[in-house]
Formats: structure tokens, sequence, C-alpha cells
């Protein structure tokens, strides 16, 4: 534990209660929120100063963007004044869902939720909870809530609303809620396409992948990732626990593993985790490194999935971990 948490943790996310947390951010405060991926830290999109404090919590770079959580589709045309037909396809196919759109910002996606960019990220999450708190705080006259991952930035994200509460509860008031929906079902970020041209393109990788994007919007993605656009987990080092990770080798004595199952323990080796599936490993790996980090484990040697889609957002989230922090 990193320090005593000063915020709410709320586990009965009942209509009455994520009332009360839409309330909350419309007052300023922060409350973090399951999602499908990870847990998010959340303000009102439209609050300067609320927004503010997710930069202070998290301790990050105020030019790096922020994801704007929406209710629906329907409210993409609030925040976006520039809407290609293929990102109306993607939505309609992937929302809701493990999928982050970046388009054109309307007047309403100021500088402070953009980074001083023309663009603004958007998305609509797959969790009962975040899509309950995203309604009635649209019900409440709201129009996004801000949220990037509940951790330290650079760290690793948290998939439960303890690993929140170890992360950032220290840095939260007493007026902040953390709502807990239980352990994240997707387990890396979101898969952020860049929409903002003729062509798609992945600036992140994740769940929704190249051929799924294809088959949407009858387009080619684009593979060169060269872009000037800037979007949250785009550091060559992020996602990193304080263990050192090793890519690709058996562990020694005494340090961390994470490899599939079918792959044995090396003796004397600590074994974190042995996903029997790639969806496994997405949903596991944060958690194992968490644990490590835990233990006082210093390394951790890792065997990354092999193969496209989930696999390849999977071993982008371990190579920038890998770099440490």
């Amino acid at each position: 534990m990193n320090g005593a948490s000063n915020s709410q943790i709320l586990s009965d996310c009942s209509a009455d209660t994520l009332a009360v947390a839409a309330k909350a951010l419309k007052e300023g405060a922060l409350v973090a929120f399951p999602t499908e991926t990870v847990y998010g830290l959340g303000a009102d999109a439209s609050n300067e100063s609320a927004v503010a404090r997710i930069y202070e919590a998290k301790g990050r770079p105020a030019d790096h963007p922020l994801i704007v959580h929406i209710a629906s589709m329907e409210d993409i045309s609030l925040w976006s004044k520039e809407i290609p037909i293929y990102a109306i396809s993607l939505a309609r196919d992937f929302w809701p869902g493990p999928m982050t759109l970046v388009l054109s910002r309307s007047e309403i996606a100021k500088d402070f939720i953009t980074g001083g960019q023309e663009s603004v990220a958007l998305r609509v999450p797959a969790h009962s909870i975040a899509l309950g708190l995203l309604r009635a705080f649209r019900s409440q006259g709201g129009f996004g809530i801000a949220a990037p991952s509940a951790n330290r930035f650079g760290q690793v994200s948290p998939t439960t609303a303890e690993a929140v509460e170890d992360e950032i509860g220290i840095h939260l008031a007493s007026k902040d809620y953390i709502l807990d929906g239980g352990p994240s079902m997707v387990g890396v970020e979101s898969t952020i396409i860049d929409c903002t041209k003729e062509l798609p393109r992945i600036l992140r990788p994740g769940a929704i992948t190249v051929e799924m994007i294809e088959e949407s919007t009858g387009l080619k993605v684009v593979k060169d990732s060269t872009t000037e656009i800037r979007v949250s987990g785009s550091l060559e080092n992020h996602y990193s626990p304080k263990a050192r990770i090793t890519l690709d080798a058996l562990a020694e004595q005494g340090e961390g593993f994470i490899a599939p199952s079918s792959i044995s323990t090396p003796k004397g080796a600590i074994r974190l985790a042995s996903p029997k599936s790639v969806d496994d490993y997405a949903r596991d790996l944060y958690a194992a490194l968490r644990a490590a980090d835990a233990q006082g484990i210093a390394t951790i040697a890792v065997i990354q999935p092999e193969g496209d889609g989930l696999a390849l957002a999977i071993r982008d989230r371990l190579l920038r971990a890998s770099r440490g922090r």
C-alpha cells in the first residue's frame, strides 16, 4: 500500500450510487471507475480545475492529452466538428467497446483536454458501471468524463479498485470516489485510431485489430505509425513496474516469471502468471506486474505471446514496460 486512501470506495454501484458519483463529478470531484480495459480516473471534461486535479494526482505532463468518455455515439457531434463516414462505421460496430477514436475537435474540447492539439480522443466504454456513470452524468448536464488510467503516470495501469487505491489513494481528496466494479475484463488499454485523415491509422494497439477496422470501414489501415498526434500511452517507456523486465527469457533463481501455461516454471523462479490464452494474458498481465512489486521482486522474465491482434497489443505494452520508469 502506497498510503492511506482519502477517497471513498463504493462497492454497491446502484443507480442511486452512480447518481451521487455523477453529482460529485459535476461539483469538481474525481471519480475512479471501472471500464472493460482498465480503471480510469475521471473528471468533468468541461471543468478545467477538475481536469487539472487528474494531472496532479497522476503526476502527468500537462501537454499529454486525455481521452473523453461519452455516454453514446450520438455525443460524438458535441466533441467533434468533422466526423468521417468511416469513423461512424467504427463507432457503430465497436462502441461500447475498447476503442478510442481521435477526431478533429469542436469548441467544447479545450486545450486542457487535448494537450493543445486540434484533435480530441473519444470513447464509449463497455462496462455497465462506466456506462451507468456516464448516463447519470449526462442526465445532470455533463457532456463527457475525461479519464486516463487511474495510476501514477508511466506506471502499471490498475485493473481493480484495490490497485487504484494502492496507486493514487493518497493523492485523492475526501470528496472523491473510487467505484469498485471488480476486475477489468480486457486488461489492456483501448485501441486508439486516428480518424483525422482520409484513412484510419492505429496510434495504440489494443483489442480492436487491423482486420476488424478494415472489415468495418472497407478501407486499408495506414501501417506507418509516424504521426504528430500525441495520445495516451505513446511514450517509449510506459506501463512500468519497479521491477526490471527482460523479454523472451527464462527466469533465474528468485526472479519473477510470466509465460503461457504451456511453458513450465524454471527451478527457483516465482511464477506470476500462467495464461492459457491471449485473452487471459491481457487480463492477467498488469496484476502480475503489480504482484511482483508487492513481493519486492527485482527482475521479471517474460515470454511474450505470439501472433497479431491482442497479442500485438500485449507486446507493445511489454516493450514499453521493459524500458523502465
